[in-house]
């Protein structure tokens, strides 16, 4: 990766019309990097997933030191969780506890994933994909179905939604409608067969994502979208789980 240029900046955001801002790691292939969201409330904002861990976001985003924040996990794996460890309070599930406090490459995934070919810069000088760690993030707090996380002025009812992994949470925004799914739903490739990864479940989370009142989804990856594309990209997997030789037990 010698040929490659050291990035300049790593980071990207975006401000969104429904108060929330996008950020991502726009020298990684939209394969890989995922979708951070960040969202501004009275008293602290939040922080939904973190990214790769490659380069310091408080150092380079300056809007992360105006308040506390609170770092949630909504699953452990490498793409979402590397930067958690900048963090004073890092929320996430038990199912996901382990992993946060012990990331290796093979437990977070990063060793599938981390190849020349996803990255048009480097973080850093020196960066190679053979050298690629990730820093222990201890959960400070563990929620489950149910739990709140009070930005002041913005609520967020957490929802536990296995499938993807054990611990998978989604965030919901009941007054808006404003889903935070992470993993556990964008309009893309569904991944259920991972080491941790349990089909039954998903088929049970994509269930019950279309009973809830959702109007925005904000994904893990790819694109944002509504309602309508929720319900289509749900009916799509459990159709397609449920076929005839696809492993659903």
């Amino acid at each position: 990766m010698t040929s490659i240029p050291v990035a300049d900046r790593w980071f990207r955001s975006e401000r969104l019309d429904d108060g929330v801002r996008l950020i991502w790691e726009h020298h990684l292939s939209p394969n890989v990097h995922c979708n951070i969201w960040f969202v501004e409330g009275r008293d602290r904002n939040l922080l939904f997933d973190s990214g790769m861990g490659v380069r310091s976001l408080k150092k380079e985003l300056a809007f992360l030191g105006e308040k506390p924040v609170v770092c949630v996990a909504g699953h452990s794996h490498f793409d979402h969780m590397g930067g958690h460890w900048e963090f004073e309070e890092r929320v996430g599930h038990a199912a996901e506890a382990e992993v946060m406090a012990a990331p290796t490459g093979q437990n977070t995934l990063a060793v599938d994933y981390i190849e020349p070919r996803h990255f048009s810069a480097l973080p850093y000088d020196g960066f190679t994909c053979e050298t690629y760690t990730l820093k222990p993030a201890p959960l400070t707090r563990l929620v489950d179905e149910g739990d709140w996380i009070d930005l002041g002025d913005r609520v967020f009812q957490v929802l536990h939604v296995p499938g993807h992994s054990p611990g998978s949470i989604a965030l919901l925004e009941e007054e808006t409608g404003l889903l935070l799914s992470s993993d556990c739903v964008y309009d893309g490739h569904l991944l259920d067969e991972l080491w941790h990864s349990h089909i039954p479940d998903y088929l049970d989370s994509m269930a019950r994502l279309k009973e809830l009142d959702i109007r925005t989804v904000r994904p893990g990856h790819y694109d944002s979208f509504g309602r309508d594309r929720l319900y289509t990209l749900a009916d799509e997997y459990i159709a397609g789980r449920r076929k005839p030789g696809c492993p659903n037990d």
